[in-house]
């Protein structure tokens, strides 16, 4: 086994840490940029993540039609995404299984609103405030009605997320998008960091000597 793949498990752990305590970015909030797309086949697109924190403010909900959300994202090459927590203050209309976020790879989600399956989608999950502070990656990731199922964190690439609510009223959601390093990449950068704390160590300790 190389020191690389000894070192994976540890670096991605590391480089999750680092990404979840880094500071907080919003992407996109309804509030002030305006309603989401309500089409799956022209989703907006919110471009590519940034390293870290992405978060993603929004409502859904039932007033005289249900309004639908969806949103494409990007993950630049080097990067993963490793997890998309749920965040305080994140509602859903009732006890019963009504909020969903889906996800397809691709520019578009390309399932009809009114589909019966889940066939094309890498995944979804009926969130609540039960989630809050869960990563919903985690949970989307499983095969379920027809869904793919997927690996975590996801590989570089296009994504589509399609969020409603069936419930009567407006109910918030804030998601936050967790972008990291690939850990190989993460790995070489620290090595290479230490050596070059090791070489300056080197020189202040040589100075001192004269």
């Amino acid at each position: 086994m190389t020191l690389l793949r000894m070192l994976y498990p540890m670096m991605f752990a590391l480089t999750l840490c680092i990404a979840s305590s880094a500071s907080s970015t919003v992407l996109y909030n309804e509030a002030t940029a305006g309603d989401l797309s309500g089409s799956g086949l022209s989703p907006t697109s919110l471009g590519v993540l940034s390293p870290g924190s992405n978060q993603i403010l929004g409502s859904t909900g039932n007033v005289g039609g249900t309004d639908r959300d969806y949103f494409s994202i990007s993950v630049p090459n080097g990067y993963f995404l490793a997890a998309l927590i749920e965040l305080p203050g994140t509602q859903s209309g009732g006890p019963l299984d009504v909020s969903f976020i889906g996800l397809e790879e691709g520019p578009q989600l390309t399932l009809p609103p009114n589909t019966t399956t889940a066939a094309g989608l890498l995944g979804w999950w009926h969130y609540s405030p039960a989630n809050i502070n869960s990563n919903l990656l985690t949970l989307m990731s499983v095969r379920s009605q027809g869904s793919s199922g997927f690996s975590v964190p996801l590989h570089p690439g296009t994504y589509t997320f399609w969020v409603q609510d069936f419930s009567p009223g407006t109910f918030a959601y804030a998601f936050d998008l967790q972008v990291i390093p690939e850990p190989a990449t993460a790995a070489l950068t620290l090595l290479a960091l230490a050596a070059c704390a090791l070489s300056t160590r080197r020189r202040s300790h040589r100075s001192l000597l004269g």
